[in-house]
């Protein structure tokens, strides 16, 4: 299995080396998993946090999450100025791709099409606007699969013809840095993805407890 945090490590060097600083399309999940990335990624990128979600339901929990990402970045010290773009809020997108998937667990098929969904768009909109690459807060929680989303992102990089910034932020530290981060800024944090099926999950889980 390819350590995706190496990889990431090795590509900064070459940046560090270059003096080149690359125009980054961060597509962002919440503020929360955003803290982490936004604070080791600044130096060496110029950044655009991409919110792009239309799992998230119901629509006051997906503004509540803007919001709190827009407030991150305002209030975060970064090495360069970080904006946020915000996309297209349409969650009959996330529906048809989960038709069929709804009883499945989560972390499985219907998440890697959720995967598939917001990192194509991030990688649409990446070309379309000349981005030198891009990449996802995604893989910093542990319950998303890092394995999967590289290769996804790995396969839209080269279909649209922008470089995909391999990564595993939760490694060397990374998700426990976030924690961190949350604590300090007064982060809302959650114990579900954002979707209606995890919010069920997550539910049921503190029932049986």
């Amino acid at each position: 299995m390819e350590n995706y945090q190496r990889a990431l490590d090795r590509r900064l060097v070459e940046l560090a080396v270059s003096g080149r600083v690359p125009r980054l399309l961060l597509h962002a999940c919440c503020a929360p998993c955003s803290s982490y990335v936004l604070e080791s990624l600044s130096r060496y990128f110029d950044i655009t946090v991409f919110y792009y979600n239309p799992n998230i339901s119901p629509e006051s929990e997906y503004r509540y999450r803007v919001d709190e990402l827009v407030r991150l970045v305002r209030e975060q010290p970064h090495a360069r100025a970080v904006s946020v773009v915000e996309g297209t809020y349409d969650p009959a997108r996330f529906y048809e791709i989960a038709k069929g998937r709804e009883d499945e667990p989560e972390g499985g098929e219907r998440c890697f099409a959720c995967y598939r969904l917001r990192l194509e768009e991030t990688a649409r909109f990446a070309s379309a606007e000349g981005f030198d690459c891009f990449t996802t807060t995604l893989s910093i929680s542990p319950h998303k699969n890092a394995e999967k989303l590289n290769a996804i992102g790995g396969e839209l990089g080269g279909r649209y013809g922008v470089e995909y910034l391999f990564s595993d932020f939760k490694k060397k530290g990374g998700y426990a840095r976030s924690i961190e981060l949350s604590r300090e800024y007064g982060l809302y944090r959650q114990d579900w993805c954002g979707c209606v099926f995890s919010k069920l999950e997550s539910e049921t889980r503190r029932q049986s407890k």
